[in-house]
């Protein structure tokens, strides 16, 4: 995809009459078709998110954070970032998730108080456009191990399901350390 994404014509492009393109088309590669199509036919709120489900919970290995920051934008919706590099345990995730993702200061920091932070009062506050979030760093630590992220990401599953059952879109992405 990078590669389409850098693709630079030797000269530029001219609008060619219906007798060129039909001259020409046996001398274009298959690559500078496709790249052409791909401009021609993407539309902007189509990337980064196209061919990802509404609602959904899944690694960020393909997208960059600042191309779903511009996608939730576009789309109008809220976009939550938590940086969780320097959490050691499961409290430590907690306190930086309600910290980035400024939750109100009564917030429980316990897995039910995420949830219902994630759900609850944002579908009581009235109408949402969805929601694109990304828990970036998740750590992997003995105080934080597997069932702990586990967990944590079954949290954010749980929500993507609440909001699905109400046609509101909720997406997140996450890495981990």
């Amino acid at each position: 995809m990078k590669a389409l994404e850098q693709f630079q014509p030797a000269a530029p492009l001219v609008a060619p009459s219906d007798a060129s393109v039909t001259a020409q088309l046996g001398r274009v590669s298959t690559s500078e078709k496709a790249v052409g199509m791909d401009q021609t036919l993407r539309q902007p709120q189509e990337a980064p998110l196209k061919g990802v489900r509404s609602n959904i919970v899944q690694s960020i290995r393909a997208f960059r954070v600042h191309d779903l920051q511009e996608a939730a934008a576009q789309l109008g919706q809220h976009f939550l970032y938590a940086n969780l590099a320097h959490a050691q345990t499961k409290q430590d995730v907690l306190d930086l998730i309600a910290q980035q993702f400024t939750f109100p200061a009564h917030f429980g920091k316990n897995f039910d108080a995420l949830y219902d932070c994630m759900t609850d009062p944002l579908h009581k506050s009235g109408p949402q456009p969805g929601f694109i979030a990304v828990l970036e760093q998740i750590p992997a630590t003995a105080k934080f191990d597997k069932e702990a992220r586990e967990q944590l990401l079954d949290i954010f599953r749980d929500a993507a399901d609440y909001w699905s059952d109400r046609k509101i879109p909720f997406r997140c992405f996450y890495s981990f350390l």
